[in-house]
């Protein structure tokens, strides 16, 4: 249900631009987006492959791939408190401990090496520095809260002999491990079977109903918005198209893109031959049109849309959305 007020504000981002600098052209991954989330409220970031949803999260940890990608300008306020203007040590302290991510794979996120206790444990002793034996208890502790079975036995076996299920509460158990402030969720259930998605998510929403966490969480299942998320933000060519709660979102869809993405959906109630697309292709980052990113493709478009970028259009409570279909 979507939380009209919450006093306390976490993370905001305001007018980030993260760009990637090769030698056919700058790319814009993220051009300009704005941002904001609360305590105990989750924001689900939705859109097409490329769209800037995983550049806008890897710039809030400044995890950018470098040389290549800069943070070109913006603010990313964790509580009022600048993150671009620290240094990569002062980062370091940032990471794991206040805001933590869980990224898309996690087998490719664990160390096959180390023991499952001995990387859980690791942020811990980072940020935390525990005598030895507070270090074990609270690895327990928290391999028991994602509900891993006989914590005491898994801690000490290797990621290769657990399932993706239980990889997946390993990489969350890493995460949360330090009580951060925000966590970001890259796609976290893109490798996961139906059922266990559903439990990984309803684990996330329980933790963070019993700890008040913040969450971003990435991906392309508008079911997973509408299960956990309590607002939306769409992006298209590293923008933020439209931005709304989650209700608003899904009765009253604003941007011809997200109603697209919305129409493309299946529906279980209604039978039909075949299932709505959106025609053509995004657009390259390098070479964005001059007005509107989406005009090319959109069925609505008029000529204002191909000559100038569309201002942003207040719909109703922080909702809104940027196209001249509005004006």
């Amino acid at each position: 249900m979507f939380m009209a007020e919450i006093e306390k504000n976490i993370l905001t981002i305001k007018d980030l631009k993260t760009y990637f600098y090769t030698r056919r052209g700058i790319v814009k991954a993220v051009d300009g987006v704005n941002l904001s989330v609360n305590e105990n409220e989750t924001l689900g970031i939705v859109g097409e492959s490329g769209c800037g949803k995983s550049i806008t999260c890897l710039s809030i940890i400044r995890l950018v791939p470098a040389p290549a990608g800069r943070i070109v300008s913006g603010e990313i306020l964790l509580e009022g408190d600048d993150l671009l203007k620290k240094s990569e040590k002062e980062m370091r302290e940032v990471r794991g401990k206040s805001i933590s991510m869980i990224l898309q794979d996690p087998m490719t996120s664990l160390n096959p090496v180390f023991t499952i206790g001995e990387q859980v444990a690791d942020p811990i002793r980072i940020h935390q520095r525990p005598n030895k034996k507070e270090l074990w208890e609270r690895v327990i502790e928290i391999l028991r809260k994602v509900k891993i079975p006989a914590p005491e036995i898994r801690l000490n076996e290797y990621p290769h002999q657990m399932s993706g299920g239980m990889r997946q509460r390993i990489i969350g158990a890493m995460s949360l491990s330090c009580q951060p402030k925000l966590l970001i969720a890259d796609e976290p259930t893109t490798a996961l079977d139906v059922t266990i998605q559903a439990q990984f998510l309803r684990l996330l929403k329980e933790i963070q109903e019993s700890s008040k966490l913040s969450m971003i969480v990435v991906t392309h299942d508008f079911g997973i918005v509408a299960k956990i998320c309590n607002k939306v933000a769409v992006m298209y060519a590293g923008k933020v198209v439209e931005f709304a709660g989650i209700r608003d979102l899904f009765n009253h869809p604003a941007h011809p893109y997200t109603k697209a993405l919305l129409n493309s959906l299946p529906n279980i109630d209604r039978r039909i031959e075949k299932l709505y697309s959106i025609e053509g292709q995004p657009p390259d980052l390098m070479n964005l049109p001059a007005g509107c990113s989406f005009a090319p493709r959109c069925p609505h478009v008029r000529d204002i849309c191909e000559k100038e970028y569309p201002r942003e259009f207040n719909i109703g409570d922080q909702h809104t959305a940027n196209c001249w279909l509005l004006g």
